[in-house]
Order: structure tokens, then sequence, then C-alpha cells
């Protein structure tokens, strides 16, 4: 805490500005909006994106390997800028083949970066699909770093992360870095996918080479493009789940779960391990029927006003493919507004991708400032030129303010800072004051004193990034690299009735100032947005007799029998996806009217760990055999999963696409639900639920069939037998539809 005669002479500069030119307050602009997909600009495709705050006030995105545009020439890796979310700079791509990997093979990709900045400079972490060394596929972790965000990139001369042998000859999935800077002052690499699972793994300190022996966080065959971020006491894993590029019926969605410690275990909501056969997860995003199908792969940033937002990429159902079917998927990059419900991450609280106007990131400051130049709204400071990465920039020797007052009641205060021994930021005339010290940082507000250790390694002389926000009674101090989620230091203090004025913000101390902002902080969102519920009971089936006219079959399975009060359907060595139409299904006639709700009990006992690919039972909502959207209780590889799949035709000679979406988490009895209703297209919009209680449901992905024939909708039961004796019996309790309330 700083000295009592220095807080007064902070004071007292605060006292001046506020005397002096609180009445030049410029006019607040009108709010921003931005509609997805926001690469719409520059590009056909961005996918995989990234997103920083460069120190020139610009927020730069980066994207995967591909052609920009269709036709165009295939790009290694792409950059973009802008500063408010609306205009759009492309910048070219960040290798060529002057300055790409000299350890990556010839013909080798470049995937998925992940953009961060400490140690004084730019650092670029990516997937290389095959290295020099086992030329083939063994995909491997990449870095390089540059002076600015826009490079020129420099590759280090081997892999931070190296390929991961299986054991059969073969690599498993190293790819999709996300670097993380934790409390304890280490850095992390989360790295994998599908094959082998995501692993986190040390860094060195300059984060260019790895250290020490990877922990597994998520069992195989459900995660990758992991993101982690640490809020309110929590380290948050993401993930995305299925098949990121199946053109029309891609079904990928993000996932979270959360632990104390960087290195996991991540648990859902439930409590459930990432690592389990039965797979945890908590939806951050899943499609919602409208054009976006797919979204995942995702940064998270935040904004002026302490807004989250995820930055994704996601596929226009009606245009899926950069050129031709099958071929290169178009995924444009997309922006929507991250809440948090009951501390977990929800895009639009659980809303899912935006396809109308929405409100823009906040970017820039009020008060005065000039985030970009923010001398001249701060009494007291000097203006500095800068450096390569950004400035002019504010130096501040003993006490400064801002010549305007900040907004009363909650306020956010951000910088990019370069710190001396000591420097306190004082906030509503010293109703919060928080001091980054020599060993820690602390906040001192309604008489109580809060504190977190800096790490020893941590180096004040390079420009980090400090956070003070006051929201509601809520006072939180951070220090971090920049800005990402990750952090050095976080302090937190609980102050009931914490009143902040409409005075300037005072600093003390000496420290560098960039990128300042000064703004009010957004009304966060709290009630997650609305689902299905259901209402009277319509018709359905509880299987006390035997089945009636209003069922019907295709291919019937003599094997399915009601008894006892069920209908028990032994699992067939069939399948429906691709030419291996020859399941059987069972339809139950649906109600009259546009929007309804089935519901079933299902008991399938898939065990756990094994692999036994890939019986399933569930509903499904049926056109023909090369149409259809299926819910079902699924064994993936060694996983046990709910996805609820799509096939169409997608070429005019006939061949097929299918995909799925994970939905909530499987048990040997789970409840399902299909919420039906027709859109304003006349299209057919069926939504996932899932249960194992029958109480409490998680509800996830949509899928739409075209307009025309209303679908049929009924059960199935099948898949390979292989290792099954005797095959798992399906027992469905009943089947039920209710009105939609």
């Amino acid at each position: 805490m700083p000295p009592k005669r220095f807080l007064a002479a902070a004071l007292a500069v605060a006292a001046v500005a506020t005397g002096t030119t609180a009445a030049v307050a410029a006019p607040p602009r009108p709010p921003l909006t931005t509609q997805n997909d926001i690469s719409k600009p520059f590009a056909d495709t961005f996918a995989d994106p990234s997103i920083i705050q460069g120190r020139d006030g610009y927020w730069y995105a980066y994207a995967t390997s591909d052609p920009l545009v269709a036709g165009g020439p295939f790009g290694l890796m792409h950059m973009a800028r802008t500063k408010d979310f609306g205009s759009w700079e492309y910048l070219g791509t960040v290798f060529n083949d002057s300055n790409k990997p000299a350890w990556a093979a010839p013909g080798s990709f470049f995937w998925a970066p992940d953009i961060r900045y400490f140690g004084g400079r730019y650092v670029m972490y990516f997937t290389v699909t095959d290295t020099a060394a086992n030329p083939g596929g063994d995909p491997a972790i990449g870095v390089a770093t540059a002076p600015t965000p826009r490079g020129p990139w420099t590759a280090t001369d081997g892999p931070v992360v190296a390929p991961k042998p299986d054991g059969n000859g073969g690599y498993f999935g190293n790819i999709d870095p996300a670097m993380l800077t934790a409390a304890d002052g280490k850095r992390y690499m989360y790295s994998g996918g599908f094959y082998g699972g995501i692993a986190v793994t040390e860094l060195t300190p300059d984060g260019l080479r790895s250290v020490g022996t990877p922990t597994q966080v998520t069992i195989g065959d459900r995660y990758e493009g992991a993101y982690v971020v640490y809020r309110d006491g929590w380290y948050y894993f993401m993930g995305s789940s299925s098949n990121c590029c199946a053109g029309p019926t891609t079904g990928y969605s993000v996932f979270a779960g959360r632990s104390r410690s960087p290195k996991g275990p991540f648990l859902d909501k439930d409590g459930v391990d990432l690592t389990e056969s039965r797979v945890g997860g908590t939806t951050v995003i899943t499609q919602n029927g409208n054009k976006w199908i797919g979204p995942g792969h995702h940064a998270f940033m935040t904004d002026a006003a302490g807004q989250d937002h995820i930055v994704y990429h996601a596929i226009d159902r009606a245009t899926p493919w950069l050129t031709d079917p099958f071929g290169i998927n178009r995924r444009p990059m997309l922006i929507d507004r991250i809440d948090w419900i009951d501390g977990w991450p929800r895009t639009r609280a659980g809303a899912g991708p935006s396809d109308t106007p929405q409100p823009a990131p906040t970017t820039g400051s009020g008060a005065g400032i000039d985030a970009a130049d923010p001398a001249g709204g701060i009494r007291g400071a000097t203006r500095s030129a800068g450096d390569s990465l950004g400035g002019p920039t504010a130096s501040i020797r003993v006490a400064a303010a801002t010549r305007q007052p900040a907004p009363a009641g909650s306020v956010r205060v951000e910088a990019n800072v370069k710190l001396g021994s000591s420097f306190t930021t004082v906030v509503g005339g010293g109703a919060v004051v928080v001091t980054v010290g020599r060993d820690k940082l602390s906040i001192v507000a309604g008489g109580k004193v809060a504190s977190a250790p800096l790490p020893a390694g941590f180096d004040r002389s390079q420009w980090n990034n400090l956070v003070v926000q006051v929201a509601g009674s809520t006072v939180t101090a951070r220090v971090n690299d920049a800005g990402l989620g990750d952090l050095y230091a976080e302090a937190r203090l609980e102050v009931r009735g914490l009143k902040v004025r409409s005075v300037p913000v005072a600093w003390l101390g000496t420290a560098e100032l960039d990128n300042l902002t000064v703004r009010p902080v957004a009304a966060p969102v709290r009630r997650e947005a609305a689902v299905p519920v259901t209402g009277k009971l319509l018709a359905g089936d509880e299987f006390s007799a035997p089945l009636g006219a209003q069922w019907s079959w295709v291919r019937p399975d003599a094997r399915a029998v009601v008894a006892n009060g069920n209908l028990s359907w032994p699992l067939s060595n069939t399948d429906l996806v691709g030419s291996g139409n020859n399941a059987g299904l069972l339809f139950h006639r649906t109600p009259a009217g546009t929007s309804w709700i089935a519901e079933t009990k299902l008991h399938l006992d898939l065990g756990e760990g094994d692999i036994r690919n890939y019986q399933q039972a569930g509903m499904i909502a049926y056109l023909n055999d090369d149409d259809f959207a299926r819910l079902g209780d699924v064994s993936i590889w060694r996983t046990r999963q709910t996805e609820f799949g799509r096939e169409l035709v997608a070429r005019a000679d006939g061949a097929t696409s299918y995909g799925g979406a994970a939905i909530g988490r499987q048990a040997s009895t789970m409840w399902m639900r299909l919420a039906y209703h027709r859109n304003a297209a006349g299209e057919h919009v069926y939504r996932a639920g899932t249960s194992t209680d029958g109480k409490a449901w998680t509800w996830g992905a949509s899928w739409v069939l075209p307009a025309g024939t209303t679908p049929k909708l009924g059960l199935f039961a099948h898949g390979d037998q292989t290792g099954s004796n005797p095959p798992p019996v399906a027992t469905f309790d009943y089947l039920r539809f209710y009105a939609s309330k």
C-alpha cells in the first residue's frame, strides 16, 4: 500500500484534473455492430482463428493454411487486423517458401496458429503436419517469433513439442496448440486431438521448448482445438468435439471443463472428468438451427468493457464448400459474446452462433483518453515515442491522473504497462487502490485488503498487461501477458455497498503506459437463454401392449419385442450411413402442428473403455435413408457419447455426407428429447436434448431438414457387434410426444 502522502498527491492531481477539464468530454459515439461472418470483407475462409491486441491498438487475427478465397492460391497461415471489428485489413501470410520451418517436410501443412505475447516479442505456435525426420505424417508443434504482430516471423530450428509415437509404427495427433501462462509463472502448452487425446506440457520460460512429462487432460476420440483461460480461481479448458470439416453435416461444437490447476483434472459442471470413457464436457457453443453449423476451434478475447468474446469458425450450411463438394470446407471467422452462466462460459447465454447484427466488441477508451496516444489525456504524464511494437506511450514518474473523470459505479481500467518498483492505480477518488509492488499485487477497498503473490520470474521491465475492474461489489486486479485469459497474479475483493464516484483515475509511482482504456464495465448476462420446455402430453406409447396402427417399419426387425412394459431391441450388425442402408427403423405417427417435443427413455449398456464401434440406439428424424438426423447413445472407440448425427446427399451424383454433434453425458440409462419446429422458410428444425436422470436436461445442437415433406420420427438400434456376445439390447421404456410450451 502506498504511503499516505503519495496517495494524497495522486488524489490532488486528480482533483485538479476534475476541476479543469470535465466540461470538454466528447459525446459518446453511436454503438457499432458486427454481423457474422466477420471475415467476409477479405476472406471466404479463415479457419482455426486466433486473436490478440497489438501494442499499436489493432486486433490481429490469424488463421490456418488454406486458400483465402475460392480459386485463390494456397496460403501458409493468414493474417488480418482491425481496430473496430467492422473494417478489416488483410496482411498476407505468416510463412512463405523462404521463411517456413526448415525442419518441416516439403509437403507439410501448417495449421491452427495460436498467438501470444511475452518477453518483449510475439510468439506464434502452430501445427506442422509432417516433419522431415519422419516423412509421411508425424505432426508436431512448431513456434515462431516476431518483433511485431504482423511479422516478420522467424521459426525456431525444431519443434516445441515433438511428434509422439503411438507404439504401433505411427504417431498420435499432436496438433492444435494453445499456450497459457499460469499463476505459478510457468508456461504450459496444450496440444493433441482425437487420436491420442490432448495433453499439457510445461515449457521453458522463453516458451520455445517443452520440459518435463506431459499430463493427459482429455481422452482420445473426443476433443481437439484446445484453449485455456483463467477466471475466478479456475482454469477453464475448452476443446472442440466431432468433425471440423464434414461440409453440410459438420457438427463441430465446443465444450468446457475446469480445474484449480492448469494441469487438470478438468471436470464439467456435473463433475465428470474429460478423461473418462463416458466423457464430460459443458457446452460453450453449438449450432442452433440458423445458417451456421459446426462452430468451433476458437480463441477468447476480452474487450475494453470487460466483455468476453469467442472468436471461432463455422460453416454456412448453404455454402459449405470453398469450391467443389468434398473439397476444402468454407470456414469463415465469426465472433460472439460469451456470458458466464453459473460459472460456465456460454455463447450468448447458450443461444449459440448469431446470424443477425450484434454489438461489436468495445474498443478504444472513454474519459478523454486516446488509447493509441494516451499521454494527452493524462495530467502529469509525459509523451514518449514508443518502440517498434507501439506508441507513443505515456510515462508516469510520480503522480498523474486522467484529465477527464472516469464513469461512476462499475468501471474498468486497462493498459499495457512497463512497471517500476511500485505502481498504484486509484479509482473513485480512493474508493479502490490497487498496487503492483515488488512481489505482490494488492487491492485496498472498503477497509479491506486482498493480495496475490507475483511469481518469482515476473519481469516488470517488459510490457505486461494490467487490469483494474470494479463490477458492482467485486474489485478485481490482474497482471498478465496480453489479456488472453492468462495471468501472473490476480487479486479479488468483495466489498458490500462499494461506491465509486465519477472522478479521474489517478496513478502513483513509475510506469510507462500504452493502449490505455477507461470504460464502464459491460452489464453481465446471468440468465441462460430459453430452452425447449414440455407441455401437455399429445400422443405416444408406453409399450404396455403390442405395437398398434400408429407404428410403421422401414425394414422390419422381428427381434424387436414389446414385453413387460418395454420395447426390447437387440442391436444388429447393420447401419444407416453411406451405402450401408440395412438397419431396421421403427416410426410412430407424429402429432399435428408445427412444434412438439418427442421423448424416450433408453437403457443400453455399452460398457466403458473398450472398443465396440459404433453400437448405438436412440431416436431418429427421417426423410429417407440418405436424409435423416439421428440422436443416439453411441460407442465411439473407447468413448461413450451421445451424438446427434446428420446425413444428406452432398453431391449431384448422390454421394452422401455424414457428421455429428456431441450433446450431453452418456450413461447406461438415458432420457432423450427431440424438440421440433418449422422455421420461417418451412424447414424442419430438430434440437436434441439428453438427461441422465430425466430431470436435468442438457440441450445441444440443432439440425435442419429441408422444407416439404414432414420427416418421420421414430426409434433405431444398430451397430457393429464385433466382440460383443451376446449383442447389447436397447430397451425403450416409452416414446411420448409433448406440446412445446
